[in-house]
């Protein structure tokens, strides 16, 4: 007789596709530990430092041991007030810090526990397309349905949402967003969050903006917050990071601010999860957010070249490229004849061929297939670098196509 126990998963699960970074990241690793340099275009993952002043006044405090202790759940209260401070500074955003501020453990952690406050089955989500995948997935985990449209311009963007919420019933309960957006890199206007927040007020729906692309901005434009349009308050939160501004990605520290009751939410199934983050980490934001203004823009402009020279090395390779406005990373499609392959295949083959790990566009939904997510982290001459090896892979694989070696469109698929 069989003692075994089955293991059963939640249904919930069976809603979780593969998640395809962390197979490009596998493969990445393998090759690596074998000692092959493999030139990293595929994660968000900042590779620069840390400015110094944050790291020195980590290592200090954290030899202290009350910092050792348990810290406070929702976050320091000297560091809820420099949040405040730095929206007052930067957006003109009045916020108390206290019970209109939050600290979180980065803000994919953030924005997967505010959903848990806010959906469970029976709601409906709004999320544009591509998507960065915590956008569509925590929804899923909390037990809500999800309801894809293109991202397309504001208009198109606004007129879909309109006609949605006066065609869906029950109503949209939350409308995810993201500008700077993850994965195009589309900025949205100061009149295209006033649109929303009308729309919002209009239909009863919540708003998240997932802002934490924020000051990672091109070209001398800047990035609006929602917040700062009159009435967001009333209707919706947002997102921030430390990640990216400040290179601390590592950290785990981010916040979430807006309206007091969807912050205090949080709050609460925060209480039941986690006990907040280590208070050294958390006064090293503080230093970071008074003092380090000037490393975002050196940060910007380091970003911004490395943004040139892979766009202008791609369209020397035949490549249609948009240059993106904001973010770490370049959008763009691949050109025929290998965009038959799909995104999942073509990262694989740019893995395997030349040693270059790029983000297949299928992990940001279905739209994205047919599209690469390049990531910004390596410096000029690694990027110079990884475009030569691609460029010698897709030669390679044109000579077996054209030996019949290699088969461009999927098996069984029409030639």
């Amino acid at each position: 007789m069989s003692n075994d126990v089955t293991i059963r998963f939640a249904e919930r699960m069976q809603q979780l596709p593969p998640y395809l970074f962390g197979m490009i990241n596998k493969i990445k690793m393998e090759k690596r530990w074998e000692g092959i340099d493999v030139i990293d275009l595929g994660m968000g993952n900042p590779m620069d430092p840390t400015p110094s002043r944050v790291t020195e006044k980590l290592c200090e405090v954290a030899v202290d041991p009350k910092t050792h202790r348990y810290p406070v759940a929702g976050g320091m209260k000297n560091l809820k007030r420099e949040i405040a401070l730095y929206y007052k500074r930067k957006y003109g955003v009045e916020l108390t810090g206290e019970d209109d501020v939050i600290c979180t453990i980065g803000s994919k952690e953030g924005i997967s526990h505010l959903c848990l406050a806010l959906l469970g089955p029976g709601d409906t989500v709004l999320v544009p397309s591509p998507f960065f995948p915590i956008h569509v997935y925590a929804a899923v985990i909390a037990g809500a349905s999800v309801l894809r449209f293109p991202l397309g311009s504001e208009e198109a963007f606004l007129r879909q949402m309109s006609t949605m919420c006066q065609s869906l019933y029950p109503h949209p309960k939350l409308v995810m967003l993201n500008y700077p957006h993850n994965p195009t890199g589309t900025l949205a206007s100061r009149e295209f969050f006033a649109e929303m927040v009308k729309l919002a007020r209009r239909h009863n729906f919540m708003v998240i903006n997932d802002f934490a692309y924020g000051q990672i901005i091109y070209d001398g434009q800047t990035a609006p917050s929602l917040l700062e349009i009159p009435g967001a308050l009333e209707v919706g939160v947002e997102f921030g990071s430390f990640s990216k501004s400040y290179n601390m990605a590592g950290w785990r520290l981010g916040y979430c601010v807006g309206n007091r009751e969807m912050v205090g939410g949080l709050a609460k199934i925060k209480g039941y999860y986690d006990y907040g983050i280590f208070s050294a980490i958390q006064v090293a934001g503080i230093v970071a957010m008074r003092d380090c203004d000037d490393t975002i823009v050196e940060q910007v402009a380091i970003y911004q070249k490395r943004r040139d020279v892979l766009c202008e090395g791609l369209v020397r390779m035949g490549w249609e490229v948009e240059k993106p406005r904001a973010g770490m990373f370049v959008w763009v499609r691949i050109p025929e004849p290998f965009a038959q392959m799909g995104s999942v295949r073509f990262s694989i083959e740019m893995m395997n061929r030349a040693n270059v790990a790029v983000a297949p566009g299928a992990g940001f939904g279905e739209e994205g297939d047919g599209y690469l997510r390049l990531a910004l982290v390596e410096n000029e001459n690694r990027i110079r670098q990884a475009l030569k090896q691609m460029k010698r892979a897709l030669v390679e694989i044109e000579q077996e196509v054209k030996a019949g070696t290699f088969l461009l469109a999927p098996e069984g698929a029409a030639a």
